[in-house]
């Protein structure tokens, strides 16, 4: 899964400096720590940014005050935004990803479905600019993990036929290889 990881982050990492992204906060928690003083409280945000063309990054911050926590998710989330594969207003094919407990499934869907998905599936899936997909979350329910699990698999998005000629390129390779 770390192979995997690293593969998607090499291949689809943006810059967003000329794209007009939006933001959308999926979840705010507030954190207590326990010390010999008593508690100490902070807020955590997990916010998703695209530009609605198949961009999007998430992130997620940490801070004493609720903005100040949205403001510095916000910030992680556009330094490490993706660039989605889309066909048409839909995905190219199906996929299952995985992010510690959380699955999701993504399904394609024909024209005029709509976005059948949670909330925190559903931030990730508008802020990218899908239109039509079948989703189902499966396994944990947290949403930092749902989110990844999501992003994991958009980002993982690739015509079947870029799929084949990336595997004949890797064949010959090997081929060439054995050969020498």
């Amino acid at each position: 899964m770390k192979a995997v990881n690293k593969l998607v982050q090499e291949r689809t990492r943006v810059d967003a400096s000329d794209l007009e992204l939006t933001e959308k906060l999926v979840s705010l928690n507030r954190i207590t720590k326990v010390v010999k003083g008593g508690k100490r409280l902070r807020f955590r945000a997990l916010v998703v940014v695209g530009d609605g063309k198949g961009h999007v990054g998430v992130g997620l911050g940490k801070a004493k005050e609720v903005p100040e926590a949205i403001r510095k998710a916000g910030v992680v989330a556009r330094k490490g935004l993706y660039k989605i594969t889309l066909s048409g207003s839909t995905i190219p094919h199906e996929i299952v990803a995985k992010s510690g407990a959380a699955k999701v499934l993504l399904k394609p869907a024909s024209p005029g479905t709509g976005v059948i998905a949670g909330g925190s599936v559903r931030a990730v899936l508008e802020a990218t600019g899908i239109k039509d997909i079948l989703t189902k979350s499966l396994g944990s329910s947290n949403p930092v993990n749902v989110v990844r699990a999501t992003i994991l698999g958009l980002a993982c998005m690739e015509f079947p036929e870029t799929a084949v000629a990336r595997r004949k390129a890797e064949l010959e390779v090997k081929e060439a290889q054995s050969d020498g």
